[in-house]
């Protein structure tokens, strides 16, 4: 009997390939069943990344404040980049300092999930995806008691506590399906393109000047609609801007920001999860 023989025997019996790539509806089931292990493996990273501090976890929140500090200081105090509508600049940079890093986190951690942990993909047998699912995750997690302490500089600042603060919510869970397309699809690039993860550092910073984080789009191109309107087209630019708008700015927001945040949600999510399911059974044999 020979190879093809043994195959059509195996197949007959209902005997899958080891590593086959199963349906996408049944591997997402199948990650869906096992989404505990993504939850403890984002827990255990977070604990583990910061017991050897004394501060221990206080510095999921202390670095990206140290961050906006520093910002503060050379943009806000030395360049006057200030945005002369009106909001306090702290709250203002607070916002995307720390929302930016929601997604920074999400890409440069999730990039590299797959590789890191090579010798668990190699050993065991598991939907592939949750290990970038567990990376977003671990960055939302970190991300939540940052939303909290952003709240609470916004409101010692003086800007009132509104009911459009509830939209800080939606604009999370849209951008955190926006950070998961990114994290599954990074993670496959970096799974066969180790070099990809030189440019993260680039892309990130890129991502940064021109979001942003520390000025207004609005004000610095309002002479160019052209290039404003491009600007636009970047999910995380529109993510900060609504966040900004519903707890900061509390003026009327263009409801392009609402569209482009929620399709480039959805269709990054969505190809992100087709992308890295076609690559499942790659992983582990580069």
């Amino acid at each position: 009997m020979d190879v093809t023989d043994y195959a059509s025997l195996a197949r007959d019996a209902g005997l899958a390939r080891v590593g086959a790539r199963p349906h996408l509806f049944a591997y997402l089931a199948e990650a869906w069943s096992r989404r505990a292990f993504a939850v403890t493996l984002a827990s255990y990273r977070i604990r583990a990344a910061n017991e050897e501090n004394r501060l221990g976890l206080a510095w999921v929140v202390l670095g990206p404040l140290l961050n906006a500090v520093v910002y503060g200081v050379i943009f806000g105090v030395f360049l006057h980049t200030a945005p002369n509508n009106g909001p306090a600049f702290i709250p203002y940079l607070i916002v995307g300092v720390f929302i930016f890093a929601f997604f920074s986190d999400s890409f440069s951690d999730g990039a590299k999930s797959v590789i890191a942990n090579a010798a668990l993909v190699k050993s065991l047998s598991f939907p592939r995806i949750l290990l970038p699912l567990s990376s977003v995750l671990q960055s939302l997690f970190e991300v939540i008691p940052m939303v909290v302490l952003m709240l609470a500089i916004v409101a010692v600042f003086g800007e009132p506590v509104t009911v459009a603060w509830l939209a800080v919510i939606p604009v999370l869970v849209l951008m955190t399906m926006f950070n998961t397309g990114v994290a599954l699809i990074a993670a496959r690039i970096t799974t066969h393109f180790r070099d990809f993860r030189q440019f993260i550092q680039f892309i990130t910073r890129i991502m940064f000047y021109t979001t942003g984080v520390f000025f207004s789009l609005e004000q610095y191109l309002q002479g160019d609609p052209a290039l404003l309107f491009i600007a636009r087209l970047n999910p995380v630019h529109d993510y900060i801007a609504l966040i900004r708008w519903a707890t900061v700015l509390h003026s009327p927001f263009d409801p392009i920001f609402w569209i482009i945040g929620s399709v480039g949600a959805v269709a990054f999510f969505v190809f992100g999860i087709v992308y890295f399911w076609a690559g499942e059974e790659t992983y582990g044999r580069d």
